[in-house]
């Protein structure tokens, strides 16, 4: 099913957007009652990365792509586009994955060295709390996508209704990634959970005996918190840990959030004003 009428509200809409707005798409007349969870959380996802690129992808931007499978949405609508409106983009990919989804769709294929600097990413989350904090790095890209957003001029995040929460871990029960020198995995394990409490356990693979290994050749901890944190002290404590690359928690860098909800909707939100 095309979700024309949803995207087509980007052009009345973008600039009109408020924390809590919520636009209504073509999906609205369609009972859900039909609809499997699996079959509603895809059609979710693709409402929301469809919304994120009308309403923030323009000619002749550079583009971050991330990664993880609501970005596949974001992808066909930004290939859509350049086909129907002749857009000049340039994209900068966050991981091995989205490098071929970019090569694979045939759009421009660039890096950082030649753009350090983006005008928008876009990209996923494993979890979003009301501020706009992330959890990332379920699918063991963390670094590579904090990079990326931290170029860019506009960071926007996609997900389907399951992903947004009122506080971390509500939805989101593996766990924030931590990427680690696969020398230090054991003592950061042990400061972090020594500093934090919880668990921390090193991610294995499951096609392969060992564990999962990065993009960056580097190990993933995955740390279960006990309760909600300070995010922001947090993260810079546990980077200054010796061995940790980066941390799956993005405090501070989304500023905006498209929500495809079950109903057909996408809730947008923005980081609350202080």
């Amino acid at each position: 099913m095309t979700l024309r009428g949803c995207v087509s509200l980007a052009d009345t809409v973008a600039g009109l957007l408020s924390p809590g707005r919520t636009l209504l798409c073509s999906r609205t007349q369609t009972s859900s009652s039909g609809l499997s969870g699996a079959t509603m959380a895809e059609e979710s996802k693709k409402l929301a990365a469809y919304a994120a690129v009308d309403n923030n992808v323009q000619n002749n931007q550079v583009v971050g792509v991330g990664s993880g499978s609501t970005i596949i949405y974001a992808v066909d609508r930004l290939v859509e586009r350049v086909r129907q409106e002749k857009l000049n983009l340039v994209c900068i990919p966050t991981s091995f994955q989205s490098r071929q989804l970019i090569l694979q769709h045939g759009l421009t294929l660039s890096s950082l060295d030649r753009h350090p600097e983006l005008d928008v990413a876009i990209d996923g989350a494993d979890e979003v709390d009301e501020d706009l904090t992330l959890i990332k790095g379920g699918g063991g890209c963390l670094t590579q996508e904090k990079i990326i957003a931290s170029c860019a001029k506009h960071f926007v995040v996609i997900a389907d209704y399951r992903k947004d929460s009122k506080t971390l871990g509500e939805q989101w029960k593996k766990g924030v990634p931590i990427e680690v020198i696969p020398l230090a995995y054991v003592p950061v394990s042990r400061a972090i959970t020594q500093r934090f409490g919880g668990e921390t356990k090193l991610r294995m693979a499951v096609s392969k005996a060992g564990p999962v290994v990065t993009d960056n050749s580097n190990f993933i901890l995955d740390w279960k918190f006990e309760r909600p944190q300070n995010w922001k002290e947090v993260n810079t404590s546990i980077k200054m840990i010796p061995g940790v690359v980066e941390t799956g928690l993005f405090v501070g860098m989304a500023e905006r959030a498209y929500f495809g909800m079950d109903d057909g909707s996408v809730r947008v939100r923005d980081p609350p004003v202080n």
